[in-house]
């Protein structure tokens, strides 16, 4: 039951990442002009995709400091995705192993 619940959480993790990097893709592209933002179904697209990742985003913004155009919270929500997976791998670990 406990490894089904951490592939799980790991599965969840997993997309999480993926919507953040494919967030992080779509904003550079904008940022250099190479999608539209006229585009009703790019822009639809943005707003979802901003819809799910800012309230991950909100805390780290508030606790980083303003690099100018540059936002980093993207890189740490990362960082901490990986963290919480090598969390994840050890619970299972012990569990197997009961060390």
């Amino acid at each position: 039951m406990l490894i089904a619940l951490v592939d799980i959480a790991d599965l969840l993790l997993t997309i999480v990442t993926w919507i953040i990097i494919g967030q992080v893709i779509l904003s550079w592209l904008f940022a250099f002009n190479v999608l539209n933002t006229s585009s009703q179904g790019v822009r639809t697209f943005a707003v979802a995709i901003d819809r799910i990742t800012a309230p991950l985003y909100r805390p780290i913004r508030r606790i980083l400091p303003d690099f100018g155009g540059i936002d980093f919270s993207p890189l740490v929500i990362l960082i901490l995705i990986q963290v919480i997976k090598r969390l994840l791998s050890g619970v299972v670990t012990q569990y197997y192993f009961g060390g």
